[in-house]
């Protein structure tokens, strides 16, 4: 008997099913009291989902908050128990460039904290589709320079920096090293891309993991796309990294999902990577989906991820 690959369920790993379940239970429940119609609901129905996912983990010695630049671009720093250690990770948080924040994410900077000993900080970046490509693009940079800059008098060391994110975050930050690589600027020393949405071309895994039942439909990531271009694609290399030349790129890894519709896209990465010369790692989860890392109170396999990334991390940051 064949089995169509929408129609799968065991593939997913139990725990990991049990988060998709639960907050898909939760989105429909808020849904059904006032409907997402506009970005603004929205945002409010994804932020109450992923709170409970957000509480707990790892207690910091200090977290506050920031803002910097003309447009007052809000940060938030975690610096773990064991003190800011030798370099800092700044972390962007996915959801399309669209939706989510630095507090759905704050957990997972805590864990990235605690685990690699170093600070974090969380970018609160521009979202679209009130501000598009370029504009995140944009905030990042802004952080990177506030950060060797001003980064200090926060307690924040900054001899060595990773730059990092999941999806979206992943996006901007594979993205911003491309463009200070063009401009001759300084590199970030590392990059982290948790499940990166990297082209808007479909690849044979959007196939193989359509439906919620994978977290990310196909239908939301063409969606999330037009909110952050306007249109359907383009064909700058800034948005699309998978268009651009890869040399000359600091360290990478990469942790990506078996059962996502972006895998073959960061796999691809992965080899054209390592074909361009650049240090890369790249661990594949099985049975993770997107956004799986965010189920990290209740899935052995995301604490896996974390560790992982965050030895790796360590490796570079603590040197």
């Amino acid at each position: 008997m064949s089995v169509s690959p929408l129609s799968r369920t065991d593939d997913v790993d139990p725990d990991v099913r049990r988060f998709i379940q639960r907050t898909g239970a939760d989105f429909a429940a808020l849904a059904a009291v006032a409907p997402p119609t506009t970005i603004t609901r929205r945002r409010e129905i994804c932020e109450q989902v992923r709170a409970p996912w957000a509480r707990g983990g790892p207690d910091m010695a200090e977290t506050r908050m920031v803002q910097f630049g003309s447009d007052g671009v809000r940060a938030r720093i975690h610096i773990p128990q064991s003190g800011a250690g030798k370099g800092t990770l700044i972390y962007l948080h996915g959801g399309g460039w669209t939706v989510f924040s630095i507090d759905t994410h704050d957990r997972l900077m805590r864990e990235y904290a605690d685990r690699t000993g170093c600070a974090v900080v969380g970018l609160d970046y521009a979202l679209s589709p009130e501000h598009r490509f370029p504009r995140a693009l944009e905030d990042v940079e802004a952080c990177l320079s506030w950060l060797r800059v001003d980064g200090a008098a926060y307690g924040l060391s900054t001899g060595r920096i990773a730059l990092g994110g999941d999806s979206a975050g992943g996006n901007l930050s594979l993205a911003t090293a491309l463009r200070l690589r063009d401009r001759g600027e300084p590199l970030p020393d590392a990059l982290l891309l948790n499940y990166a949405a990297l082209d808007t071309d479909p690849r044979p895994s959007y196939k193989r993991y359509d439906g919620d039942h994978y977290m990310l439909t196909t239908d939301e990531m063409r969606d999330f796309w037009i909110s952050y271009l306007g249109k359907p694609s383009t064909d700058d290399p800034y948005a699309r990294p998978l268009l651009a030349d890869l040399a000359g790129l600091p360290p990478v890894h990469l942790c990506i999902a078996e059962c996502d519709i972006l895998t073959d896209q960061n796999t691809e990465l992965a080899a054209r990577l390592e074909a361009a010369g650049v240090e890369v790692s790249a661990m594949v989860y099985k049975g993770a989906t997107h956004s799986f890392l965010e189920a990290v109170s209740i899935s052995a396999c995301a604490g896996r991820a974390l560790q992982d990334a965050s030895d790796w991390l360590a490796g570079i940051l603590n040197a």
